[in-house]
């Protein structure tokens, strides 16, 4: 199970030192993955009447794709999966061309989390439609696997169209392993028939073990291998004791999952130097 840490979007700050700080920490402690999520926009309530969205123009987003590249040099060894990526509100060649980057700079170690969001508001400054995101995004992973592994592509879909063209540089995977985020059923029976793998946002009813042995069974229906699906799995360490942690851990080497991060926004830490001291508490509990 490969162990990583979720970046502290909103509490991390904007000061280019800390995160420079904290991706060296992380690295050190010897964890293996940064997980960051990504919104461009943020929506200011006092325009948006009955907003009731988790994120607000107050909310301090950095950008995935430039923070990794920032981090990769700085932190060599750490690979990156952004969690995730509101993919139709993008330009899919333009995600296609910035994984494949990243994909480079990290010497292939670079998962794309994907998913298909869920504010309008960032959909409109960005000059996306919101209401057929679900079907422009199957087609976007389509298109960027071609990209990724072809290089001329000719491809005519509902959606996009490319002609005689192609990355370079392709990337050091090939194709970039696709990761969905989702919580409704539908979303999460997508990812089981299209991802790579699933990045959970949250439990169906039953919890995490009812929902992992529905994803295998999903992903048997349709007709793939469980064992090469991957499934990450999430610690809250914002919040309970060393003994919750320590259960949580051995919970997801139960269920199997291939990868695991820990989170800690949420639980009143500022800074970075907050968040490395925490996940050095967490990381003393995983080697114990």
């Amino acid at each position: 199970m490969q162990i990583g840490v979720i970046f502290p979007q909103t509490e991390i700050g904007a000061d280019a030192g800390g995160v420079r700080a904290y991706a060296e920490a992380v690295q050190g402690l010897g964890y293996e993955h940064v997980v960051a999520a990504d919104h461009v926009l943020g929506a200011d309530p006092a325009g948006h009447p009955g907003w009731d969205g988790p994120y607000t123009h107050e909310s301090m987003i950095h950008e995935p794709f430039a923070l990794f590249a920032f981090m990769a040099g700085v932190a060599p060894r750490l690979a990156f999966a952004p969690s995730v990526i509101i993919l139709p509100q993008r330009q899919a060649a333009l995600v296609a061309k910035q994984a494949a980057e990243i994909d480079v700079l990290t010497n292939g170690r670079f998962r794309l989390g994907v998913g298909i969001g869920w504010n309008p508001v960032e959909f409109e400054g960005l000059g996306m439609s919101f209401k057929d995101r679900a079907r422009r995004f199957e087609e976007q992973i389509d298109l960027m696997r071609r990209l990724w592994t072809e290089p001329v592509v000719t491809y005519r879909g509902a959606y996009h169209t490319v002609t005689a063209a192609g990355l370079n540089p392709l990337p050091i995977q090939r194709p970039i392993p696709i990761w969905i985020g989702a919580s409704a059923e539908p979303a999460i029976k997508r990812a089981c028939r299209l991802a790579d793998g699933f990045l959970p946002l949250r439990a169906l009813e039953g919890g995490w073990p009812a929902t992992v042995e529905k994803i295998r069974g999903w992903v048997r229906e349709a007709d793939r291998d469980p064992s090469s699906f991957g499934i990450e799995g999430r610690l809250d360490a914002a919040i309970g004791t060393p003994d919750d942690w320590r259960e949580a851990v051995e919970e997801w080497r139960g269920l199997g999952a291939s990868h695991f991060s820990v989170r800690t926004t949420g639980g009143g830490l500022s800074g970075p130097d907050a968040h490395v001291q925490r996940l050095r508490e967490v990381r003393e509990i995983l080697e114990s």
